[in-house]
């Protein structure tokens, strides 16, 4: 790539913010994200990701409101566009003696009996459907365990069946999961989020630029906009068409500038140390999996290109500490915490651990592991 062309990549990286930089992230990784807020937010953050998915990346998009009332059709349903490309994602059920056996393999395939009693697409208008590029899903954890594990099938199948056809996933697919901030709601099942790549939180208060330019920024407009399904930027702009931000060549070239990022056996060496620490801190019950260590070297090596580095470093590492483990780790129950085993008082455990967050457990982690020089 010319040397002009690698300073314009990376000024626009520098001018995005911290929702478009998570998604570009996650592109590069080819992986997936949670992505906090306050529960009012949750409507406007849905569609400021759908506008800049498709602004910045020129993505088609899906928002579904996932509840515990919701079926596994209608989940299915909601997260199919139109096809537009006129070639495609889908095929056709009856004509596949090859899906058949693939379904019966699924260990899922009990789960696809589902009540009819709901109104569904018609049969052709299924099949003339795709999946979205980018779906973004609203309180995930509040889902039935079947629609869970359907996210969970589809994230390492990269395909889905419906009672008519099954559907594979784009080239760019990218599944957002939208949480609200209460600690209180329920995780995602463990199986599930051990999946995704990272987790980000995004205060209300920092805005939502595409939205407020795009639809004057009012909390009235937003409800109107809860059910609209976004089309690619050259798709939905009345002057024409408009090319994204980000064409599909310069993220093919921070993908390939990733996997060229060197991580020296110092800088291995730190991760090890804080994967170690973060595993034996007494406030620690789980969650520092093989899937996180594989993703927190993945993250490293995304953000160098990033920072026009070809090597990791320190800080880097660090960064990528404080987003793949928050949504991971497990605060231990204090009747499960390590001293008790030698005679520890609950009680002061209990006091010990009161409010200790993931990211409490992070920070002082990343503060007691010498870093390389």
């Amino acid at each position: 790539m010319a040397e002009t062309d690698q300073s314009s990549l990376i000024n626009k990286v520098h001018s995005l913010s911290d929702l478009e930089l998570a998604t570009l992230l996650c592109l590069v990784a080819n992986q997936h994200c949670i992505i906090e807020t306050e529960d009012e937010g949750l409507d406007q953050l849905a569609q400021e990701l759908s506008l800049l998915a498709s602004i910045n990346f020129g993505l088609s998009t899906a928002v579904v409101d996932c509840s515990i009332s919701q079926s596994l059709d209608e989940f299915r349903r909601d997260i199919l566009v139109v096809n537009t490309a006129g070639k495609g994602h889908s095929v056709n059920d009856g004509a596949s003696l090859a899906k058949e056996n693939s379904l019966s393999r699924s260990p899922y395939a009990s789960k696809r009996t589902e009540s009819t009693s709901h109104s569904l697409p018609a049969i052709e208008e299924m099949e003339d459907q795709a999946l979205a590029q980018v779906i973004i899903t609203k309180n995930l954890n509040l889902a039935s365990l079947q629609i869970q594990m359907q996210a969970l099938e589809l994230i390492r199948t990269k395909r889905i069946f419906t009672r008519t056809s099954f559907h594979t996933a784009p080239k760019r697919f990218l599944l957002i999961v939208l949480l609200s901030g209460d600690k209180s709601s329920p995780r995602l099942k463990s199986h599930l989020n051990d999946q995704i790549f990272v987790s980000h939180y995004h205060s209300s208060e920092d805005g939502f630029p595409n939205l407020e330019s795009d639809y004057g920024s009012t909390a009235d407009d937003v409800e109107s906009l809860s059910s609209v399904v976004r089309k690619p930027a050259e798709e939905s702009t009345k002057g024409g068409p408009r090319e994204p931000i980000f064409s599909d060549t310069e993220i093919e070239t921070l993908i390939s500038q990733r996997n060229k990022t060197v991580i020296s056996a110092e800088v291995k060496r730190y991760m090890q140390n804080i994967i170690t620490f973060l595993r034996m801190h007494r406030a620690v019950g789980g969650g520092i999996s093989a899937y996180a260590t594989r993703y927190f070297d993945l993250l490293v090596k995304c953000l160098a290109p990033l920072h026009s580095l070809t090597y990791a470093t320190p800080s880097l590492v660090v960064l990528a500490a404080r987003k793949v483990y928050p949504h991971r780790i497990i605060i231990t129950k204090p009747e499960n915490e390590r001293s008790m085993q030698w005679g520890s008082d609950l009680s002061a455990v209990a006091a010990l651990l009161e409010g200790v967050t993931p990211e409490d457990v992070i920070d002082e982690v990343i503060g007691m592991v010498e870093a390389p020089l």
